[in-house]
């Protein structure tokens, strides 16, 4: 007869590591530092017409998305075509160097995601050719 014993290790949960670590305990093995630190998420006011702003919530409930979502999604979208006009990198700029991978709650299309891409392989290629 096979044993039935489950051998498996129970998750631990945030709460009993946060109490180990009150009452002094080590609990680095919890911990893998293969994380990043997140920057601190800005609060910004933005004015809209109701036209534009009644257009933006169509376009969110179209796209089955949130109008903070849309409104980041666009926003992105815009300044990645601004760069790749330009060829300004966004990387260049103080604090833009995680912006990409930092924007929470928005859904980057495909296509944007792609120019991204070719936008920072040809600056990786002119900055080789440079030095």
């Amino acid at each position: 007869m096979k044993s039935t014993r489950n051998n498996r290790k129970k998750a631990v949960t945030a709460e009993s590591i946060a109490n180990m670590a009150e009452h002094g305990k080590d609990v680095s093995r919890y911990f893998s530092n293969k994380g990043r630190m997140m920057d601190p998420i800005q609060r910004v006011n933005v004015d809209f017409t109701a036209p534009m702003l009644e257009e933006l919530d169509r376009t969110a409930e179209e796209l089955n998305i949130s109008r903070q979502a849309l409104i980041k999604t666009m926003l992105r979208q815009a300044l990645d075509q601004h760069y790749l006009a330009t060829q300004q990198s966004p990387l260049r700029q103080k604090g833009r160097s995680e912006a990409w991978k930092n924007l929470r709650g928005a859904a980057p299309d495909r296509d944007s995601m792609t120019k991204f891409a070719q936008f920072r392989k040809k600056e990786r290629e002119l900055e080789n050719s440079r030095s």
